[in-house]
């Protein structure tokens, strides 16, 4: 008979064990009678990446998330946690993100159609206005967000397909504000990017964003942290994350600026704190300190991710009841996955045009075609080729499944502000000894004028050069290869004539031309014209002798011209090429008042180095040369001037041949924004050209060196160069120069 211990061994065994898994188990189980919990993450700007930070923490905790709502950054965070991304992913994503860049709203150069690049080297003032029904208006926000947009499609395309957000991995809402009615707005179904963008949309810095008919913009306004959201989730316990920044004690108060900040912040605290005062007692309210981190401090933006496990880890406690074991919380999250869409193939692609061009126009210019499978980078390729046409607000994409087919679908939304538009150009000169010249110049395009998006293009110019040009472009096609362009020019320049070397008069030009072109658009690189001409002009005698005659003189021949242009940037490149070359004919029997051919060629390549491209380097080469001429002084060629031998004065030598080498170096200084928000520019430049009467006076022996040191700024309206040029022959110049001095 065994001893009453060893009776009693076994019952004690038993008991240690299950005082171990009771221990080691949560205090909720993974079943239907566990507590649904809801995440909800609060807006504040870069400050929300600290979402990130407590997201890790809660999965490191093994707390299961059953719903999520999210307001601006929130929003963000919280959508692509609900697509099925792991912290990891978003930490990485975050970090990887040019934020300079992504809220800048213009295409990338290279995705800009040809006269869309014509446009930016031609009018380089970063302000585009919009007119409609006789009006003239501007954007409704500083940022349109495509860039952003465009990523958030990207991280998000895996679940576009998905219109139903509580049928995502995690149920998800977005919460906006309705501009219109000052009410709260909860996304629960549509386009999953567009509700994130459009949570975040904070007025006057990004423009509204049109969902359901109704015009959306931050939800902050609203409350920065929505618990009545999750609420009508269903959910039983709540972990609110509240990101928003703090007030300014009274000795921070120093501006209006300042004062207006901490005025905004009180009206959204007040609905934040409504919100927040609901917690109940079950639930769990984290508040990462982040200081007076500020909302737009992107470049710093992973310092808020550690304070965001610090906060999570000091709710250990609390949240340690909510705590799924490993093997529980596995399960939990193996059952949230969601479909691969990347090995899919798309059966259909169409598009939604909310613009002034016909969808077969963009149709034609997408790459995208049924039988391809589904590729993100592919359809951001495709969204930015429409952006670059610049009709567009926005141009997003998204996976669609109809009929059991799954397809693509390109939207594009019309600019607010359009369908015509003005861009401005402003170019000064002056080389500080009585010689200035300066113009202002703008264009007003018409766009979407029938089905195959012609274009009528007025450019004015007034100043030292006035000019007037109108043209009405017409493709041929909706793909836009082949084009007719009839146009009208009046134009007035001055112009030196010069004898051994010195200046004997100085002639005011005017002149009159019409013409029909016809061309192809060489994609998005370049243009090839042909075109015809005819036109009159006089040569008035404003300055010389007054024996000099006036010249009167007709004009009329034919043209050929190829374009060329991929340079990243129209005025400080750090990569690409431009090139032209153009043959002109005149003759009696066209129009002409005499024989008169002539050569023009130009080629600019420019390539950059070292840590993030600050070096830059540039060579050009120009050459132009008459073929045969009976010797018209109005049509010679000159050099002189800033960066076309930057020690002479500007059209200091004229001839029938001219020939120019430039050779010229440059280096961004600072910060990536550089002075307020603009790049800083050092350089120099080697040049090398001359002027002849003959073509057997050219030589290598003949050139005549110059050079300049220079320090430019690439502002809002344009280049800004201050500069000194320097010739051989001890010449020198100084310039004060606005806008492109290549051109």
């Amino acid at each position: 008979m065994k001893s009453p211990i060893f009776r009693i061994l076994p019952v004690l065994a038993m008991a240690c064990s299950l005082s171990q898994v009771l221990a080691q188990e949560p205090s909720i189980e993974s079943g239907a009678d566990r507590p649904r919990i809801g995440l909800v993450l609060g807006g504040g700007g870069a400050r929300g990446a600290a979402h990130i930070g407590v997201l890790r923490e809660l999965e490191r905790l093994r707390i299961p998330i059953d719903a999520i709502a999210g307001t601006s950054m929130g929003a963000v965070v919280g959508s692509l946690y609900a697509s099925g991304k792991t912290p990891d992913e978003l930490e990485h994503l975050v970090l990887s993100i040019d934020w300079a860049d992504a809220f800048v709203d213009s295409a990338r150069r290279r995705d800009l159609t040809f006269r869309r690049k014509q446009d930016d080297s031609d009018f380089p003032v970063k302000l585009e206005l919009g007119v409609k029904d006789g009006e003239v208006r501007l954007p409704k926000g500083l940022i349109q967000g495509q860039k952003l947009q465009l990523i958030l499609r990207e991280q998000l395309l895996h679940v576009s397909n998905i219109d139903d957000f509580d049928q995502l991995p995690i149920p998800f809402r977005a919460v906006a504000s309705d501009i219109e009615s000052g009410e709260p707005y909860v996304m629960s179904s549509g386009d999953i990017a567009l509700a994130a963008r459009a949570s975040m949309s904070a007025p006057g810095l990004f423009s509204p964003v049109m969902v359901d008919g109704r015009t959306l913009v931050d939800g902050g306004l609203m409350g920065n942290v929505p618990v009545d959201a999750i609420r009508d989730m269903d959910v039983d316990i709540v972990i609110a994350v509240d990101v928003e920044f703090p007030l300014y004690p009274p000795e921070q108060l120093h501006s209006a600026l300042e004062i207006t900040e901490q005025m905004l912040t009180i009206l959204i605290r007040k609905e934040t704190r409504r919100q927040l005062d609901g917690l109940g007692e079950d639930d769990i309210l984290i508040r990462p300190d982040l200081g007076v981190y500020g909302s737009t401090n992107f470049s710093q933006i992973s310092e808020t991710i550690g304070p965001g496990e610090a906060a999570t880890v000091a709710k250990t406690t609390e949240l340690n009841r909510l705590s799924m074991s490993e093997t529980q919380y596995a399960a939990h999250v193996a059952g949230r996955g969601v479909r691969n869409l990347d090995s899919d193939v798309i059966e259909f692609v169409r598009v939604i045009d909310g613009g002034p061009l016909s969808p077969k126009v963009l149709q034609a210019r997408l790459k995208t075609e049924s039988g391809d499978n589904i590729d993100a980078a592919s359809l951001a390729a495709d969204a930015e080729r429409l952006y670059g046409l610049n009709a567009f607000e926005s141009v997003g994409y998204r996976v669609v499944t109809e009929e059991g087919k799954t397809g693509v679908e390109f939207e594009t939304r019309a600019k607010s502000w359009g369908p015509d538009f003005l861009k401005f150009g402003i170019s000064l000169e002056d080389d500080f000894e009585g010689s200035t010249v300066f113009n202002f110049a703008s264009r007003l395009t018409k766009t979407g004028i029938n089905a195959l998006g012609a274009e009528w293009r007025n450019d004015l110019q007034i100043g030292t050069e006035p000019r007037f040009e109108s043209e009405f472009y017409q493709p041929l096609s909706f793909d836009s290869r082949y084009f007719v362009a009839p146009r009208l020019e009046l134009a007035q320049r001055n112009l030196k004539d010069f004898a051994d070397d010195l200046s004997i008069a100085r002639y005011r030009v005017s002149e009159a031309e019409f013409g029909l072109d016809i061309g192809r658009e060489m994609g998005r690189w370049g243009e090839f014209r042909l075109g015809a001409f005819r036109g009159a002009g006089e040569a008035r005698v404003k300055v010389g002798d007054p024996l000099l005659q006036n010249i009167k003189y007709d004009e009329g021949g034919v043209f050929a011209r190829l374009s060329i242009d991929t340079l990243d940037d129209a005025q400080i490149p750090k990569e690409g090429s431009r090139a032209g070359i153009e043959w002109l004919l005149a003759r009696p029997g066209l129009g002409a008042d005499g024989n008169f051919d002539t050569f023009q060629s130009s080629v600019d390549k420019v390539w950059s180095w070292g840590r993030d491209e600050r070096n830059t380097m540039q060579f050009g080469v120009e050459y132009s040369t008459t073929i045969r001429s009976d010797t018209r002084v109005q049509d010679f060629f000159r050099l002189g001037g800033f960066l076309r031998l930057s020690g002479l004065e500007r059209g200091g030598i004229i001839g029938p041949h001219a020939g120019l080498a430039r050779l010229m170096y440059y280096r961004q200084l600072g910060g990536n924004r550089g002075f307020l928000d603009m790049p800083v520019y050092m350089g120099a430049s080697l040049e090398a050209g001359n002027v002849w009467q003959s073509r057997s006076d050219i030589s290598i022996r003949s050139l005549i060196v110059n050079g300049s040191l220079f320090a430019g700024i690439d502002t809002y309206v344009g280049l800004l160069f201050l500069g000194a040029g320097f010739a051989e022959t001890g010449e020198s110049s100084f310039y004060l120069f606005i806008g492109d001095p290549r051109r």
